[in-house]
């Protein structure tokens, strides 16, 4: 185990594992064992959890609803809702003692927000065909398509310095409290990390939705004035 790196784990030779990857599988292996844990109750009378989670998954796909076109809700729905779950509990798992939240890595943002952008273009694809896709990046003139692909990067970097600065900022945040006050306060800012964590989760999730809602429909003026109220 070599110490000498920040957040490293475990090295062998040029391969790395750090916190950040650990702390990611871990919390993918436990959506793994829920998912499997839920199938296999499935015909048993519903427990408190499957009712909770039911819930939630009705809160999502009501939102989902809310953006994308009626016909799209299911294609959509198993990607966002993993995503927005996802991004929730890595942003609370650092509540946890010696874990590590993976989004107070850049890496791991950046790594989401590729995946926003890919599953964008997948979507548009599955929509409107290969020609048809791209075709918008030249609506309404030619002269617009080098905008256009900027404007595809730069979102995309926005979306995982977002997430990334929101979670280190209220890391440090909450470390200045603690030295300046010690201990008294240890409640106000487990809900303040919670609140936190919560509402760059729902942003999150809202800008891929929004995203991906872009692709799916032919035109874009709604998707892009959402995106704004963000």
């Amino acid at each position: 185990m070599n110490q000498e790196t920040e957040g490293l784990v475990w090295r062998l030779g040029s391969w790395v594992i750090s916190n950040t990857v650990i702390t990611t599988w871990l919390i993918m292996l436990g959506f793994a064992l829920l998912a499997l844990l839920l199938r296999l109750s499935g015909h048993q009378k519903p427990s408190s959890l499957q009712n909770a989670l039911e819930a939630i998954l009705v809160t999502i796909e009501a939102a989902v609803a809310e953006v994308v076109p009626a016909t799209a809700v299911r294609q959509v729905l198993p990607f966002v809702a993993t995503l927005w779950l996802f991004v929730l509990v890595a942003n609370l798992v650092g509540l946890l003692p010696e874990m590590h939240a993976p989004t107070q890595d850049l890496s791991a943002t950046a790594a989401l927000a590729a995946l926003v952008f890919l599953s964008t273009h997948w979507y548009g694809i599955r929509a409107h065909g290969l020609v048809g896709h791209l075709k918008h990046y030249c609506q309404p003139s030619v002269i617009l398509l080098p905008f256009h692909i900027i404007s595809e990067i730069t979102r995309t970097l926005a979306l995982a310095i977002r997430l990334f600065g929101n979670m280190m900022s209220l890391e440090m945040a909450a470390l200045l409290v603690l030295l300046i006050a010690g201990f008294l306060v240890p409640v106000p800012l487990l809900m303040l990390h919670v609140v936190e964590a919560v509402i760059q989760a729902y942003i999150f999730g809202m800008l891929a939705l929004i995203y991906i809602a872009g692709a799916l429909e032919s035109s874009e003026p709604d998707s892009v004035n959402r995106e704004e109220r963000l």
